[in-house]
């Protein structure tokens, strides 16, 4: 993440906790007409798909909140170890939930079929930010949100990085492709898959 700040400082770690904040919390409106879908569920399952996303980015944020207090050499374990434990954790009762990108860090976050073309449609179209309800198949819908590069994401992702950061880098990620962003660059998805329709309640 984020532009040339040096991790010592407390004042750099708030500011990413907002930034992180206000990344996290993008968008939540319905498909757009020229995403390269079938034509979007109902609003209910899209409301499901948002609900079940969010704790993602609220544990997320959490755990690099925590990190960042030692700075953004720890935070990159965060993303490594616990983002993956945390998805992992949410993704039940035919729920999943994730992150990708077109350019990932961890080969664990490569896109699956069905996210490809919606990682081209917003490289394509950088004004088109909104969230976007696509089915994937006859019983499964897939829901994304768009991520853009923050100012602070420059640290771990810019074009030039302090040295304990590019030296952990390499150590842990000797094939990243995620760094070299830019402010507003598109950065990635987050990702849910859930069944078309709701349980039933059990009776």
């Amino acid at each position: 993440m984020l532009d040339r700040v040096r991790h010592s400082g407390r004042k750099q770690a708030a500011a990413l906790v907002a930034t992180v904040a206000v990344t996290l919390a993008a968008g939540c409106s319905t498909q757009s007409p020229t995403a390269p879908a079938a034509p979007a569920p109902d609003l209910a399952v899209e409301e499901r798909a948002r609900a079940a996303l969010q704790p993602l980015k609220q544990n997320l944020l959490a755990e690099l909140s925590g990190a960042m207090e030692r700075g953004p050499v720890e935070a990159l374990d965060v993303c490594r170890l616990r983002a993956p434990e945390i998805a992992a954790g949410l993704s039940r009762d035919g729920i999943r939930v994730g992150r990708t990108s077109h350019r990932p860090r961890n080969p664990r976050n490569a896109p699956e079929p069905w996210m490809e073309p919606l990682l081209d449609a917003y490289l394509d179209d950088p004004a088109e930010r909104e969230p976007r309800t696509i089915e994937i198949d006859a019983a499964t819908v897939g829901y994304v949100e768009p991520i853009y590069v923050k100012p602070l994401c420059l640290t771990c992702h810019g074009t030039a990085l302090d040295a304990d950061v590019e030296a952990k880098l390499t150590e842990l990620y000797p094939e990243d492709r995620a760094t070299g962003f830019t402010t507003g660059d598109f950065r990635g998805m987050f990702w849910v898959t859930l069944p078309a329709r709701a349980a039933s309640p059990e009776s």
